[in-house]
C-alpha cells in the first residue's frame, strides 16, 4: 500500500492547460498524468559520468573557464544539500 502525500505545485497557466488537454486525450486525471511524468523523469539515468567535467575542461581553454563558472554558480545556489566535491 502506498501512502499519498498531498502537495502543491504552481504551474504557469499555459502549461496547466496543456497538461489538462493531454490528460483528457489520455482519459486519465491530471494528477495521474503528472505522477506518470515525474516517475518517468526520475527513472531516467541523468547522472553525469565521473570524468565529464574534467573532459569539458580539457576541450579548450575557453570552455575550462565556463565549466569553473558553472560549478561556482551551482554550488552558490544549492539550498538543501551541502555541495558535492567534484
Amino acid at each position: 500500500m502506498s501512502i499519498l502525500m498531498p502537495t502543491s505545485v504552481h504551474l504557469p497557466p499555459p502549461l496547466l492547460a496543456a497538461v489538462d488537454r493531454r490528460a483528457r486525450r489520455m482519459r486519465i486525471s491530471r494528477n495521474r498524468l503528472i505522477v506518470q511524468a515525474l516517475e518517468r523523469e526520475l527513472a531516467r539515468d541523468s547522472a553525469w559520468s565521473p570524468g565529464f567535467l574534467d573532459w569539458l575542461r580539457n576541450v579548450d581553454d575557453s570552455l575550462s573557464g565556463a565549466v569553473d563558472d558553472l560549478m561556482v554558480a551551482v554550488r552558490a545556489n544549492r539550498r538543501s544539500k551541502k555541495p558535492l566535491v567534484l
